[in-house]
């Protein structure tokens, strides 16, 4: 019984190779964070409060369109924003 054997040393066969092996790989989308709070602002919108899976928080105004993110596991960020946002809420896309 002959084995063939095949050696890897041209460009096609090495582009052939991290080709197959990236196909191995998959991408995963880190998890979609955690709802924790909506707070009202004066004008009617709301600040919503967010958990991300590394303990961080983040929110977004429905007034202004305010993103926030903060590495302190407090909501007091948030809180402050709602009680300045004079903004009503922002219409949908349709």
């Amino acid at each position: 019984m002959t084995a063939t054997v095949t050696p890897i040393t041209s460009i096609a066969s090495i582009a052939a190779f991290a080709a197959a092996a990236a196909a191995d790989t998959v991408d995963v989308s880190p998890p979609a964070p955690m709802f924790l709070d909506s707070i009202p602002t004066g004008a009617g919108a709301d600040v919503h409060v967010y958990q991300d899976s590394d303990g961080s928080l983040s929110s977004d105004c429905t007034g202004c369109g305010e993103y926030a993110w903060t590495l302190l596991v407090t909501p007091e960020f948030a809180q402050e924003h709602a009680a300045t946002c004079l903004r009503p809420p922002r219409r949908r896309a349709a």
